[in-house]
Protein backbone atom coordinates (compact mmCIF):
# COMPACT_ATOMS: atom_id res chain seq x y z
CA UNK A 1 0.00 0.00 0.00
CA UNK A 2 1.00 3.60 -0.41
CA UNK A 3 0.00 6.81 1.35
CA UNK A 4 -1.13 10.00 -0.38
CA UNK A 5 0.24 12.97 1.57
CA UNK A 6 -0.77 15.98 -0.54
CA UNK A 7 -4.42 15.08 -0.90
CA UNK A 8 -4.41 13.84 2.67
CA UNK A 9 -3.67 17.29 4.08
CA UNK A 10 -7.31 18.11 3.44
CA UNK A 11 -8.35 15.26 5.68
CA UNK A 12 -6.08 16.14 8.58
CA UNK A 13 -7.30 19.71 8.61
CA UNK A 14 -10.89 18.59 9.02
CA UNK A 15 -12.16 16.91 12.17
CA UNK A 16 -14.72 14.19 11.66
CA UNK A 17 -17.35 12.84 13.99
CA UNK A 18 -19.61 9.90 13.18
CA UNK A 19 -23.27 10.44 12.51
CA UNK A 20 -25.50 10.18 15.52
CA UNK A 21 -26.63 6.70 16.45
CA UNK A 22 -29.19 5.38 18.88
CA UNK A 23 -27.88 5.35 22.42
CA UNK A 24 -28.61 1.71 23.17
CA UNK A 25 -26.20 -1.11 22.44
CA UNK A 26 -27.35 -3.59 19.83
CA UNK A 27 -28.02 -7.09 21.09
CA UNK A 28 -26.46 -9.78 18.89
CA UNK A 29 -29.08 -11.82 17.09
CA UNK A 30 -26.99 -14.95 17.61
CA UNK A 31 -24.46 -16.13 20.17
CA UNK A 32 -20.98 -14.77 19.57
CA UNK A 33 -18.21 -17.38 19.97
CA UNK A 34 -14.88 -16.67 21.65
CA UNK A 35 -12.25 -15.33 19.26
CA UNK A 36 -8.84 -16.76 20.15
CA UNK A 37 -6.07 -14.20 19.81
CA UNK A 38 -3.59 -17.03 20.42
CA UNK A 39 -4.95 -18.90 17.41
CA UNK A 40 -4.78 -15.78 15.24
CA UNK A 41 -1.19 -15.22 16.36
CA UNK A 42 -0.27 -18.81 15.52
CA UNK A 43 -1.61 -18.32 11.99
CA UNK A 44 0.62 -15.24 11.68
CA UNK A 45 3.60 -17.24 12.93
CA UNK A 46 2.92 -20.09 10.52
CA UNK A 47 2.81 -17.75 7.54
CA UNK A 48 6.08 -16.12 8.57
CA UNK A 49 7.70 -19.54 9.06
CA UNK A 50 7.51 -20.22 5.33
CA UNK A 51 9.76 -17.23 4.65
CA UNK A 52 8.90 -14.07 2.68
CA UNK A 53 5.76 -14.82 0.66
CA UNK A 54 6.93 -13.22 -2.57
CA UNK A 55 5.30 -14.39 -5.82
CA UNK A 56 7.36 -16.91 -7.84
CA UNK A 57 9.04 -18.35 -4.72
CA UNK A 58 8.71 -21.70 -2.96
CA UNK A 59 7.69 -19.95 0.28
CA UNK A 60 4.82 -18.33 -1.60
CA UNK A 61 3.65 -21.67 -3.01
CA UNK A 62 3.83 -23.42 0.36
CA UNK A 63 1.88 -20.67 2.08
CA UNK A 64 -0.82 -20.73 -0.60
CA UNK A 65 -1.32 -24.45 0.03
CA UNK A 66 -1.53 -23.85 3.78
CA UNK A 67 -4.10 -21.06 3.48
CA UNK A 68 -6.28 -23.01 1.06
CA UNK A 69 -6.15 -26.18 3.13
CA UNK A 70 -7.08 -24.35 6.32
CA UNK A 71 -10.06 -22.61 4.73
CA UNK A 72 -11.28 -25.96 3.41
CA UNK A 73 -10.90 -27.41 6.90
CA UNK A 74 -13.27 -24.76 8.27
CA UNK A 75 -15.93 -25.80 5.76
CA UNK A 76 -15.47 -23.02 3.24
CA UNK A 77 -15.95 -23.55 -0.47
CA UNK A 78 -12.46 -22.68 -1.72
CA UNK A 79 -11.46 -21.25 -5.08
CA UNK A 80 -7.81 -20.70 -5.97
CA UNK A 81 -7.81 -17.95 -8.58
CA UNK A 82 -4.50 -18.22 -10.41
CA UNK A 83 -3.21 -15.81 -13.04
CA UNK A 84 -0.04 -14.23 -14.39
CA UNK A 85 0.22 -10.48 -13.89
CA UNK A 86 3.06 -8.15 -14.74
CA UNK A 87 4.97 -6.27 -12.06
CA UNK A 88 6.00 -2.62 -12.49
CA UNK A 89 9.26 -3.73 -14.18
CA UNK A 90 7.60 -6.26 -16.47
CA UNK A 91 8.39 -9.30 -14.33
CA UNK A 92 5.64 -11.94 -14.81
CA UNK A 93 4.21 -12.84 -11.40
CA UNK A 94 2.44 -16.13 -10.76
CA UNK A 95 -0.34 -14.73 -8.64
CA UNK A 96 -3.00 -16.55 -6.64
CA UNK A 97 -6.03 -15.04 -4.94
CA UNK A 98 -7.56 -17.46 -2.44
CA UNK A 99 -11.30 -17.29 -1.84
CA UNK A 100 -13.19 -19.09 0.91
CA UNK A 101 -17.00 -18.85 0.73
CA UNK A 102 -19.38 -19.71 3.55
CA UNK A 103 -23.07 -20.36 2.79
CA UNK A 104 -22.53 -19.69 -0.93
CA UNK A 105 -26.24 -20.16 -1.54
CA UNK A 106 -27.15 -17.01 0.40
CA UNK A 107 -27.74 -13.88 -1.64
CA UNK A 108 -26.88 -11.39 1.12
CA UNK A 109 -23.10 -11.45 1.34
CA UNK A 110 -20.32 -9.77 3.30
CA UNK A 111 -16.76 -9.71 1.98
CA UNK A 112 -13.78 -9.86 4.35
CA UNK A 113 -10.30 -9.55 2.87
CA UNK A 114 -6.57 -9.07 3.42
CA UNK A 115 -3.43 -9.52 1.35
CA UNK A 116 -1.23 -12.54 2.00
CA UNK A 117 1.92 -11.73 0.02
CA UNK A 118 4.93 -9.95 1.50
CA UNK A 119 6.98 -7.15 0.01
CA UNK A 120 10.03 -8.18 -2.04
CA UNK A 121 11.89 -5.01 -1.07
CA UNK A 122 12.78 -3.63 2.36
CA UNK A 123 12.93 -0.21 0.73
CA UNK A 124 12.34 1.73 3.95
CA UNK A 125 15.57 0.40 5.47
CA UNK A 126 18.18 3.08 6.18
CA UNK A 127 20.89 0.61 5.14
CA UNK A 128 20.91 0.55 1.33
CA UNK A 129 22.37 -2.96 1.37
CA UNK A 130 19.14 -4.27 2.93
CA UNK A 131 16.72 -2.43 0.67
CA UNK A 132 16.75 -5.13 -2.02
CA UNK A 133 15.89 -7.94 0.43
CA UNK A 134 12.34 -9.27 0.99
CA UNK A 135 10.54 -8.78 4.31
CA UNK A 136 8.67 -11.18 6.59
CA UNK A 137 5.53 -9.06 6.43
CA UNK A 138 4.33 -10.25 9.82
CA UNK A 139 2.20 -7.15 10.31
CA UNK A 140 1.96 -5.98 6.69
CA UNK A 141 0.13 -9.00 5.30
CA UNK A 142 0.17 -11.91 7.74
CA UNK A 143 -1.66 -10.13 10.59
CA UNK A 144 -4.83 -9.52 8.61
CA UNK A 145 -4.79 -13.06 7.24
CA UNK A 146 -4.26 -14.48 10.72
CA UNK A 147 -7.36 -12.70 12.00
CA UNK A 148 -9.42 -13.87 9.01
CA UNK A 149 -8.38 -17.51 9.44
CA UNK A 150 -9.45 -17.47 13.09
CA UNK A 151 -12.72 -15.83 12.03
CA UNK A 152 -13.18 -18.60 9.45
CA UNK A 153 -12.97 -21.21 12.21
CA UNK A 154 -16.12 -19.71 13.74
CA UNK A 155 -18.05 -18.48 10.71
CA UNK A 156 -18.64 -22.00 9.45
CA UNK A 157 -20.43 -22.87 12.70
CA UNK A 158 -22.41 -19.65 13.18
CA UNK A 159 -26.06 -19.47 12.00
CA UNK A 160 -25.46 -16.14 10.28
CA UNK A 161 -28.12 -14.31 8.31
CA UNK A 162 -25.56 -13.56 5.60
CA UNK A 163 -23.08 -15.49 3.52
CA UNK A 164 -19.45 -14.55 4.05
CA UNK A 165 -16.63 -14.55 1.53
CA UNK A 166 -13.04 -14.37 2.73
CA UNK A 167 -10.71 -13.24 -0.04
CA UNK A 168 -6.94 -13.33 0.42
CA UNK A 169 -5.40 -11.10 -2.22
CA UNK A 170 -1.98 -11.70 -3.71
CA UNK A 171 0.64 -9.32 -5.15
CA UNK A 172 -0.55 -6.33 -3.16
CA UNK A 173 2.92 -5.27 -2.08
CA UNK A 174 4.88 -5.47 -5.36
CA UNK A 175 4.69 -1.72 -6.05
CA UNK A 176 7.54 0.43 -7.34
CA UNK A 177 10.24 0.58 -4.63
CA UNK A 178 11.41 3.92 -3.32
CA UNK A 179 14.97 3.30 -4.53
CA UNK A 180 13.85 2.79 -8.14
CA UNK A 181 14.40 5.39 -10.85
CA UNK A 182 11.06 4.41 -12.37
CA UNK A 183 8.12 6.72 -11.94
CA UNK A 184 5.92 5.41 -9.18
CA UNK A 185 2.36 4.65 -10.25
CA UNK A 186 -0.47 3.75 -7.92
CA UNK A 187 -1.57 0.87 -10.14
CA UNK A 188 1.74 -0.94 -9.58
CA UNK A 189 0.31 -1.91 -6.19
CA UNK A 190 -2.62 -4.22 -5.38
CA UNK A 191 -2.27 -6.38 -8.48
CA UNK A 192 -4.29 -9.24 -7.00
CA UNK A 193 -7.29 -7.13 -6.04
CA UNK A 194 -7.21 -5.33 -9.37
CA UNK A 195 -7.33 -8.69 -11.14
CA UNK A 196 -10.12 -10.02 -8.90
CA UNK A 197 -12.19 -6.85 -9.33
CA UNK A 198 -12.02 -7.27 -13.11
CA UNK A 199 -12.39 -11.06 -13.00
CA UNK A 200 -14.45 -11.94 -9.89
CA UNK A 201 -14.35 -15.54 -8.70
CA UNK A 202 -18.05 -15.80 -9.60
CA UNK A 203 -19.61 -13.93 -12.49
CA UNK A 204 -21.71 -11.01 -11.30
CA UNK A 205 -20.45 -11.32 -7.73
CA UNK A 206 -21.88 -8.72 -5.34
CA UNK A 207 -21.61 -8.11 -1.62
CA UNK A 208 -23.44 -5.61 0.56
CA UNK A 209 -20.12 -4.32 1.80
CA UNK A 210 -16.50 -5.32 2.30
CA UNK A 211 -13.93 -4.92 5.07
CA UNK A 212 -10.19 -5.00 4.38
CA UNK A 213 -7.70 -5.76 7.16
CA UNK A 214 -4.17 -4.43 6.74
CA UNK A 215 -1.52 -4.08 9.44
CA UNK A 216 -3.75 -5.08 12.34
CA UNK A 217 -1.09 -6.60 14.58
CA UNK A 218 1.07 -3.81 16.01
CA UNK A 219 1.08 -3.04 19.74
CA UNK A 220 -1.26 -0.16 20.65
CA UNK A 221 -2.43 0.18 17.05
CA UNK A 222 -4.89 2.94 16.24
CA UNK A 223 -7.46 2.61 13.48
CA UNK A 224 -8.85 5.85 12.12
CA UNK A 225 -11.26 6.86 9.37
CA UNK A 226 -8.96 6.43 6.36
CA UNK A 227 -9.88 8.80 3.53
CA UNK A 228 -11.11 6.36 0.86
CA UNK A 229 -12.92 4.28 3.47
CA UNK A 230 -14.90 7.32 4.55
CA UNK A 231 -15.48 8.49 0.99
CA UNK A 232 -16.99 5.20 -0.15
CA UNK A 233 -18.23 3.54 3.04
CA UNK A 234 -18.81 5.99 5.88
CA UNK A 235 -21.84 4.00 7.08
CA UNK A 236 -19.72 0.85 7.35
CA UNK A 237 -16.98 2.65 9.25
CA UNK A 238 -19.52 3.97 11.71
CA UNK A 239 -21.07 0.53 12.22
CA UNK A 240 -17.76 -1.25 12.81
CA UNK A 241 -16.18 1.51 14.91
CA UNK A 242 -19.32 1.82 17.05
CA UNK A 243 -19.24 -1.90 17.77
CA UNK A 244 -15.55 -1.78 18.65
CA UNK A 245 -16.16 1.11 21.02
CA UNK A 246 -19.12 -0.67 22.63
CA UNK A 247 -16.84 -3.64 23.32
CA UNK A 248 -14.42 -1.38 25.17
CA UNK A 249 -11.87 -0.85 22.41
CA UNK A 250 -12.21 2.90 22.09
CA UNK A 251 -8.44 3.42 22.32
CA UNK A 252 -8.06 1.37 19.14
CA UNK A 253 -11.02 2.64 17.10
CA UNK A 254 -10.71 6.41 16.70
CA UNK A 255 -12.78 8.69 14.49
CA UNK A 256 -10.12 11.02 13.13
CA UNK A 257 -9.99 11.30 9.37
CA UNK A 258 -6.59 10.39 7.95
CA UNK A 259 -4.64 10.29 4.71
CA UNK A 260 -5.81 8.27 1.71
CA UNK A 261 -4.04 4.95 1.22
CA UNK A 262 -3.65 3.09 -2.06
CA UNK A 263 -4.70 -0.36 -0.89
CA UNK A 264 -6.92 -3.22 -2.02
CA UNK A 265 -10.05 -1.46 -0.80
CA UNK A 266 -9.51 1.35 -3.32
CA UNK A 267 -9.88 -1.03 -6.27
CA UNK A 268 -12.83 -2.85 -4.72
CA UNK A 269 -14.57 0.50 -4.38
CA UNK A 270 -13.71 1.90 -7.80
CA UNK A 271 -13.92 -1.25 -9.93
CA UNK A 272 -16.77 -3.24 -8.35
CA UNK A 273 -18.94 -0.60 -6.64
CA UNK A 274 -18.92 -2.71 -3.49
CA UNK A 275 -18.40 -0.24 -0.61
CA UNK A 276 -15.23 -1.29 1.18
CA UNK A 277 -13.48 0.08 4.25
CA UNK A 278 -9.92 -0.47 5.43
CA UNK A 279 -9.08 -1.28 9.04
CA UNK A 280 -5.48 -0.13 8.87
CA UNK A 281 -2.97 1.19 11.37
CA UNK A 282 -1.75 4.63 10.33
CA UNK A 283 0.88 6.42 12.42
CA UNK A 284 1.07 10.13 11.72
CA UNK A 285 4.26 10.46 13.79
CA UNK A 286 6.35 8.68 11.15
CA UNK A 287 7.59 10.13 7.88
CA UNK A 288 5.75 7.57 5.76
CA UNK A 289 2.56 7.53 7.84
CA UNK A 290 2.65 3.87 8.87
CA UNK A 291 4.17 1.97 11.81
CA UNK A 292 7.91 2.30 12.38
CA UNK A 293 8.76 -1.16 10.98
CA UNK A 294 6.79 -0.74 7.73
CA UNK A 295 8.67 -2.16 4.73
CA UNK A 296 11.75 -3.00 6.81
CA UNK A 297 13.36 -6.21 8.06
CA UNK A 298 11.88 -5.43 11.47
CA UNK A 299 8.35 -6.28 10.32
CA UNK A 300 8.61 -9.62 12.08
CA UNK A 301 6.91 -11.61 14.83
CA UNK A 302 8.61 -9.59 17.55
CA UNK A 303 6.37 -6.68 16.61
CA UNK A 304 3.07 -8.58 16.61
CA UNK A 305 0.74 -8.07 19.57
CA UNK A 306 -1.92 -10.67 20.32
CA UNK A 307 -4.16 -8.10 21.98
CA UNK A 308 -4.48 -6.06 18.79
CA UNK A 309 -5.29 -9.17 16.75
CA UNK A 310 -7.97 -10.03 19.30
CA UNK A 311 -9.51 -6.56 19.29
CA UNK A 312 -10.03 -6.64 15.53
CA UNK A 313 -11.25 -10.23 15.43
CA UNK A 314 -13.71 -9.89 18.31
CA UNK A 315 -15.14 -6.70 16.84
CA UNK A 316 -15.74 -8.34 13.47
CA UNK A 317 -17.37 -11.41 15.03
CA UNK A 318 -19.87 -9.12 16.75
CA UNK A 319 -20.48 -7.16 13.56
CA UNK A 320 -21.27 -10.37 11.67
CA UNK A 321 -23.53 -11.63 14.47
CA UNK A 322 -25.61 -8.46 14.21
CA UNK A 323 -26.22 -8.71 10.47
Amino acid sequence: MKMYFILGMICLMTACQPKSNKAHNETPQISVPVFSEDSAYQHVATQVSFGPRVPNTEAHRQCADYLSAYLEKTGAEVIRQQAVVNAFDGTPLNMENIIGSFAPEKQRRILLCAHWDSRPFADEESDAALQHTPIDGANDGASGVGVLLELARHIGNMPLNVGVDIVLFDAEDYGVPSFSNMRSTEDSWCLGSQYWAKHPHKAGYKAEYAILLDMVGAPNAQFNYEYFSYQYGAHILEKVWKKGQELGYGSFFLTNRTYPVTDDHYYINTLTNIPCINIIHQDMSTEHGFCEVWHTQQDNLEHIDKTTLGVVGKTLLHVLANE
